[in-house]
């Protein structure tokens, strides 16, 4: 089973979007679950005061209530994330461009979304 590590915007997409492949992952990627830093947890309960964004951020928490919790922890999850990453071969789900080009430059996979399907980007 291949952990996979998500940043916020990714958990929100995932949680808030019909994602076509879901329930192939295991075929299409292989055995994954998703995991959620302590980092990314705290910026969802931060976002979730923005009534705008209160709606999608609460399904989010919902959504992701099961998934295992890792102790990534700081204040700026992408920073974070990032620091992760370059001591650790992992796959980072993650919409963000800038932090896709930098998590591949340290020579981890990206889990990302195209056409509202999960892809894996080497």
């Amino acid at each position: 089973m291949v952990e996979v590590i998500c940043d916020t915007n990714f958990l929100i997409h995932l949680a808030t979007r019909r994602i076509k492949n879901i329930d192939n992952l295991d075929v299409e990627i292989g055995q994954i679950t998703f995991v959620v830093p302590q980092v990314v947890k705290n910026e969802l309960s931060k976002l979730a005061k923005n009534p705008e964004k209160n709606q999608d951020i609460q399904s989010t928490l919902n959504y992701i209530k099961n998934f295992k919790t890792i102790p990534i922890l700081g204040t700026f999850a992408d920073k974070e994330l990032l620091d992760y990453a370059l001591n650790n071969k992992v796959i980072v789900a993650t919409m963000d461009k800038q932090l896709k080009k930098q998590i591949k430059n340290y020579g981890s996979s990206i889990m990302s979304f195209s056409n509202d399907k999960i892809v894996l980007e080497s």
